[in-house]
């Protein structure tokens, strides 16, 4: 099977769920001092960002044409919560393969490397309801596709990512999960030759030009990644990425557990060789799991019980500390809309999330069209 998983554990076990998570170690005790909060800002950052990965009715291989009627009847409560406004103010169809978009891959479910179900027919009935689209690169189970294809030509996948955003008219998502070696150098080549064709634009309209990427759920998994990301690409003064989404971890995180993963993510690790600097607050989401295992999760359904509900005053307050002027994080990523996996729940009707995400779209006063982001 081409997909599985998008980043869970390695553990065959974790694949077979088919839940976006990323590995991380334990969090830091309560009461300990890793763990103790930092004195919040005093007056709260509203949310920017929030959305939801996609993974059509395949587990995230996108590998067949869908009719509106079909994809409307099991995503409408994507673009209406009830009141005739989106749930989410962006959708991130996942995933496409690194390698097969570099080789132009022409068969049953790609053609020239794109999976034929990420058709403009898709990105408009997301776009046309003042939703942003962006297609995400990589997942875990095709990171040996990221480090082949990068090993190849970083510089010509960068340019292939590219055209693909201006056919499509969407924005791109690095998610390359090597948690050991990653090639940084294939990645920067990548990077450069995107942000030639398609330079950063802080205004945020032009939807080409977003290019963010994936790191874990705090410092500790995707080390390298995670530190030339905050070191070359994050930085307020000189950005190349717009922003970075923190990922889910194994599985779903309490709020507590949460904050303190993105907490490390503002502080940075300083004792690292080399050390991750600290990341602005108003250069990254964080992310919770709405389908997971056999578990209908309250982020999807019930709003006041939600984690995205208890954590949403610390995430719009997390003051900077050292980089970034402005208190708050972007907001929140989902995973996953639609049939995240071939076993356990996922977000098709009856199970919508519309009492979740949706219900917390209006109480979180989400912006609908996403507006220009924080940019310190």
């Amino acid at each position: 099977m081409r997909m599985l998983t998008r980043r869970f554990n390695l553990s065959a076990a974790a694949l077979l769920l088919g839940a976006a998570a990323v590995a991380l170690p334990a969090v830091a005790a309560p009461g300990s001092a890793a763990a103790a909060p930092r004195a919040a800002a005093a007056t709260g950052t509203p949310i920017q960002i929030y959305g939801a990965w996609h993974c059509s009715n395949d587990a995230c291989l996108w590998g067949s044409v869908r009719t509106i009627a079909d994809f409307d009847a099991n995503n409408h409560w994507l673009i209406d919560r009830g009141d005739g406004k989106p749930s989410v103010n962006l959708v991130v169809l996942s995933f496409v393969n690194p390698l097969r978009l570099l080789n132009g891959t022409n068969d049953s479910g790609d053609a020239n490397g794109v999976p034929v179900g990420m058709t403009s027919t898709i990105v408009n009935y997301f776009t046309s309801h003042g939703i942003r689209v962006m297609l995400s690169i990589g997942g875990i189970t095709y990171t040996n596709d990221w480090d082949t294809a990068l090993a190849q030509n970083g510089t010509l996948l960068g340019q292939k990512a590219a055209a693909l955003a201006t056919q499509l008219g969407v924005g791109i998502e690095i998610d390359y999960e090597n948690g050991n070696s990653p090639n940084l150098t294939g990645l920067q080549a990548f990077v450069t030759a995107y942000r030639a064709a398609h330079p950063y634009d802080a205004t945020g309209a032009d939807p080409t030009a977003r290019l963010t990427i994936d790191v874990a759920a705090g410092d500790r998994w995707l080390v390298g990644l995670d530190q030339y990301a905050t070191a070359n690409w994050l930085k307020t003064s000189s950005p190349v990425l717009d922003y970075a989404n923190a990922m889910v971890p194994s599985k779903q995180p309490s709020a507590s557990s949460a904050e303190s993963n993105w907490l490390e993510h503002v502080d940075g690790k300083p004792t690292y060789s080399p050390p991750i600097p600290p990341l602005a607050p108003a250069k990254f989401t964080g992310s919770l799991f709405i389908s997971e295992g056999n578990t209908v999760r309250p982020e999807c359904t019930n709003f006041a019980s939600s984690v995205q509900n208890a954590s949403s005053s610390w995430v719009e307050s997390v003051a900077p500390a050292g980089a970034g002027t402005t208190a708050g994080m972007l907001g929140y990523m989902f995973w996953a809309a639609d049939v995240s996996s071939t076993r356990g729940v996922n977000t098709d009707p009856p199970n919508t999330c519309l009492g979740g995400v949706g219900v917390g779209s209006t109480a979180l006063s989400v912006p609908i069209p996403m507006p220009a982001l924080r940019q310190q």
